[in-house]
């Protein structure tokens, strides 16, 4: 098989050139889109997103996968200056041939 496409990770509408990617807003589940979404918010939205078709289930189907994402486990809290925070974990697997140590985006 091969690689996903670009829209069955990211959404309808996701474009690329040679020098940018488009992703549109509404594809990333539980954003509100605006004109002032935080680095962090869209990061998520796009985390969240590609989390829905690179799944392990999906890399077992199709060895061309190379990445996964799955929940971590139970959400963890913690305190700090006087605040509770929960924090939930996702865990992203990058997978390729063994050989050098480095994570290279090329490769994947």
């Amino acid at each position: 098989m091969a690689e996903l496409t670009l829209e069955q990770v990211f959404g309808p509408g996701t474009t690329q050139d040679a020098s940018s990617i488009t992703l549109l807003k509404s594809n990333m589940p539980g954003l509100t889109a605006s004109s002032s979404n935080t680095a962090e918010s869209l990061l998520v939205g796009i985390v969240l997103k590609a989390k829905v078709n690179l799944t392990a289930d999906n890399q077992t189907s199709n060895p061309d996968q190379s990445i996964t994402i799955a929940d971590g486990f139970v959400p963890s809290y913690t305190v700090s200056n006087n605040i509770q925070y929960r924090q939930d974990d996702i865990t992203l697997s990058l997978r390729k041939p063994a050989g050098s140590l480095a994570i290279d985006p090329d490769d994947y």
